[in-house]
Formats: C-alpha cells, structure tokens, sequence
C-alpha cells in the first residue's frame, strides 16, 4: 500500500495544526485515556480506518488495556466486559459516527448524560469529533498502517 498524501509533512503542517489542537485539547480533557481509547478504536472500526484501528490498539495496550476488550468491542453490547459509563460512550460515538443513521436519537442522548456531566459530554463529542477527522484524513490519503509505536512504550 502507498500513500497519497503524508498529511504530517511540513509543506501541510499550518493544514493540520488545527485538529492537533483539538486532539490535544481531547488528550488533556480530563476523560479517561483508555476510554479515549476505546472511543478512537470504535468510531475507527465503523469507519474502516486501519492506521487508526494499528495506532489505537497499541496506545490502549500501552496504557493497560486487556486484549480481551480490544478483541470484543465490535460486539461491546454482547459482552460484559464494558463498564456503564464505557457502552453509554460507545453508543455515543456509534450515534456521532453514524449520524445519517438517525441523527442521534432522544434516548441515546438521555442514556449518554446520565452517565457524564454536561462538560464532560461535551469534551466527549469533541474526542468523537477529532477521531472522525482523523479517520477521513487517514482514508483519504491512505495512511500506511504497521509502524506505529506509542510513545514512551515498547510496541
């Protein structure tokens, strides 16, 4: 597989600058990494986006997460292995990602704020967000998955 674009390359850096603030903002949101993790990994799964689904299983996996999780979130709603809080998240960015299945229905909403207060929803949608771009960028351009190491960890 080639790429088209390396989107990371000085000539574009001004181009990217915007979404690496709001990954950043994401990052320092104060949600926790491994369900940021989990977020990034379940909107990259719908989405198709392989350098996504190679960077994020290894930061999760770098950060603690178990295989058995990372194997079984395609199929979160027929495990038990996902906390309250976590499947009201990834029905959340089910809900954003598949947006024109639905337009994010009243009770996905309603089961999704029982579970995060008002700024953490917010900071929630933005991780949605930011994950979602990075996919289309990644897709679009034909990111080359395989290489990615987390930083600060062994892969």
């Amino acid at each position: 597989m080639t790429p088209r674009i390396d989107i990371l390359k000085a000539t574009h850096s001004k181009a990217i600058q915007p979404l690496l603030a709001l990954q950043s903002f994401v990052d320092s949101s104060g949600l926790d990494h491994r369900l940021l993790h989990l977020v990034k990994m379940r909107a990259s799964q719908i989405n198709g986006c392989a350098y996504c689904l190679d960077m994020h299983s290894k930061d999760a996996r770098a950060i603690g997460e178990s295989e058995q999780r990372l194997y079984a979130l395609d199929a979160w709603r027929e495990t038990p292995f996902f906390t309250d809080r976590e499947r009201a998240a990834l029905e959340w960015t089910e809900a954003l990602t598949l947006v024109t299945d639905g337009h994010v229905p009243d009770e996905i909403f309603a089961s999704v704020r029982t579970q995060f207060q008002e700024s953490e929803l917010v900071n929630l949608t933005f991780a949605v967000t930011a994950i979602n771009s990075w996919n289309r960028l990644c897709i679009g351009f034909r990111a080359v998955p395989g290489n990615y190491k987390p930083k600060g960890h062994a892969a």
